[in-house]
């Protein structure tokens, strides 16, 4: 499963990165208001930082001016994945997208139907927000072991991308599930690292490696 970071913080971006593990990045219109920059800016930065798919959303909500905003976009670097609602003005405008090759993300996505259209349309990836999900009190996980199933069944190219990770937990099944990619907050990422068996080991081990010098 390979590992994106969900974040419009260039710091946040440029930490994770130097770890090595880093895949891809995504972003949305809310994560690059908190940052209080110019959009296009923040994406020429973070496609500068890291080498793979890089999430950019379209603001519109009619077919014209998502497909509008997506060509403006995709002038920024190659990389860059155009981020989709999953509405019927979506949906042409991600077949629109197919036929100009220009990569999508269906983004919004709550059901395995909303995947099932978004993959037969042409989509690259499709983002299910398993924990938005579980915040109506449904099964995120359930949610996306559902579209999993579904692709495998017929072989479709469009990856899955679990989305709106809550805790580590969820990366945890997700990869188990087979998601293909899991994009995760930065604060997420954090939490995956630290273990206190790890840290407890290495306050043993200085603390026996400094006692036995004293000697």
């Amino acid at each position: 499963m390979r590992i994106f970071i969900d974040s419009a913080n260039i710091e946040e971006i440029r930490e994770i990165n130097s770890m090595g593990f880093l895949d891809g990045v995504t972003t949305n219109p809310s994560l690059v208001a908190k940052e209080k920059r110019n959009y296009r800016q923040v994406i020429q930065e973070i496609c500068a930082i890291v080498n793979g798919p890089i999430s950019a959303e379209v603001i519109g909500t009619d077919y014209e001016s998502m497909v509008r905003e997506a060509e403006e976009l995709a002038k920024i670097h190659p990389n860059v994945v155009i981020k989709i609602p999953l509405t019927e003005d979506g949906l042409k405008a991600i077949s629109t997208l197919r036929d100009m090759d220009i990569s999508t993300n269906a983004t919004l996505v709550f059901s395995a139907n909303q995947a099932l259209l978004a993959a037969r349309a042409g989509a690259s990836f499709v983002s299910p927000f398993i924990g938005r999900v579980d915040d109506i009190g449904n099964d995120g996980l359930f949610l996306l072991q559902d579209m999993l199933s579904i692709f495998d069944q017929y072989m479709i190219d469009t990856e899955v991308i679990a989305a709106s990770i809550r805790h580590p937990m969820h990366v945890v099944e997700a990869a188990k599930m087979g998601s293909h990619i899991a994009t995760i907050p930065y604060n997420i990422i954090k939490q995956m690292v630290k273990h206190p068996l790890t840290d407890a080991g290495i306050e043993k081990f200085l603390a026996d490696w400094k006692q036995n010098s004293q000697k």
